[in-house]
């Protein structure tokens, strides 16, 4: 007799998907309990049962945790993203329990996947592990057809509402969690603020943007790519060698300025859902102009990638998830820190110079046996903020969840999952 599962749930994506999810786990007979940790958590949890606010101070979560795994039995701890501080001490007792663990993220094939996987994601994900010759071993036993993305770019409007909404409850109904700190280091009223602006601003933003890729492409100079990324994301913060984006920034220009030839651009591209709180355009200027070529260095703010790519000669990142729409087209890419792409087969190792002087192609044959590895096990179709995402989302979602194997050990078989009927 199989022993019933019973999930926790901390802190998850802004916005319904967990409340959802869960809705769907308690469908299929488990049991289902949600630790808010202050009043976004609860916001978006209202209605739903199992809640159990956490008010003390991070000092007494380790014990907290303890007892909850130990009185509900828990036997799954689930989480969106594994480094913040109350992850990474639910991370380590669900190891030490033998517990399931299972990880969001944001997909690495964005932005019509999101990334589910068990025990890590991103620099702690099993693809790090895996190498092209394991993934294609895996292909010739289990291969299907590869998933055609839809073209329409996702739910990013969503994404930035549901943020500011998420961080207006933290900033003025957060009474009763007097002891809640944000694990970014960024203030709550500021984050607040940031995420409200960046909404209003989106139309002009976008015209600027267009204006700015315009120019580039008229031109017709040759140019490169280095794709900046936020800087307090996960990502930056525990798999990168930056301390901050300026440094970054720095790195890349002085490598352009000493390899690149002289009739190269270097253009600069911001994260999508940058919204302000470093001034990327004046530290990309700074950088340019003490190097003599402030007339051949850009600056592009957010917006959709595909634009600038396809004329692109090259690419630079730190661990971008872009990174593989870079390495989907062919180009060349230069990365800094710890990403599941990061293989020899197609990532350079050149210095940053002989990279700008000549960049190494990438073996695409090898990338798209990786890539179609990814659509076969953790990269799972829909979004965590549309409506018409998260259904789609979470109907695929519930038979992994409660498979007993783990995404990359073998195919899931979801012959029968358009069939459920979940809630959305």
């Amino acid at each position: 007799m199989s022993i019933q599962r019973r999930f926790l749930f901390l802190q998850g994506p802004h916005g319904p998907f967990f409340r959802q999810m869960a809705a769907a786990l308690r469908k299929s007979g488990a049991e289902v309990w949600r630790v808010g940790f202050n009043a976004g958590d609860a916001a978006f949890w209202w209605g739903a049962p199992g809640y159990l606010p956490f008010r003390d101070s991070l000092a007494a979560w380790p014990a907290t945790l303890a007892t909850i795994l130990r009185d509900k039995g828990i036997t799954d701890i689930v989480l969106y993203g594994d480094t913040r501080p109350v992850h990474a001490e639910a991370v380590r007792q669900a190891r030490a329990a033998g517990l399931r663990i299972h990880v969001f993220e944001e997909g690495y094939l964005r932005p019509y996947w999101i990334t589910y996987e068990r025990d890590g994601s991103n620099g702690h994900s099993r693809l790090r592990d895996l190498t092209v010759a394991d993934m294609r071993a895996h292909l010739a036993r289990d291969g299907r057809d590869m998933p055609t993305p839809p073209a329409h770019w996702g739910d990013m409007r969503q994404h930035i509402f549901y943020g500011a909404l998420y961080h207006w409850f933290v900033m003025f109904r957060n009474a009763r969690y007097p002891q809640f700190r944000p694990h970014r280091a960024l203030p709550v009223r500021t984050e607040a603020r940031l995420y409200s602006r960046r909404l209003m601003m989106m139309p002009f933003h976008a015209l600027l943007r267009g204006l700015a890729t315009l120019r580039i492409k008229v031109r017709g100079r040759p140019y490169h790519l280095a794709l900046l990324q936020l800087e307090h994301d996960s990502s930056f913060q525990m798999h990168s060698p930056f301390r901050d984006m300026e440094t970054f920034i720095d790195v890349v220009v002085a490598g352009f300025a000493k390899g690149a030839p002289r009739a190269h651009h270097l253009v600069l591209k911001a994260h999508p859902l940058e919204n302000g709180r470093k001034p990327l355009r004046r530290l990309i200027r700074q950088a340019a102009i003490a190097r003599g070529i402030a007339d051949r260095v850009h600056y592009v703010r957010g917006g959709k990638l595909a634009h600038l790519l396809d004329s692109a000669r090259s690419a630079v990142t730190i661990n971008s998830t872009a990174g593989q729409q870079v390495l989907w087209r062919g180009i060349p890419l230069r990365i800094f820190g710890t990403a599941v792409y990061d293989k020899p087969d197609f990532v350079s190792d050149q210095p940053l110079p002989a990279f700008f002087t000549a960049a190494r192609r990438p073996d695409t044959r090898a990338y798209r046996d990786f890539r179609q590895f990814l659509l076969e096990t953790s990269q799972v179709p829909g979004g965590f903020y549309s409506t018409k995402g998260r259904r789609n989302l979470i109907t695929k979602l519930v038979p992994l969840m409660l498979a007993e194997s783990d995404p990359y050990a073998g195919k899931q078989h979801d012959d029968d999952v358009h069939d459920l009927r979940l809630a959305s």
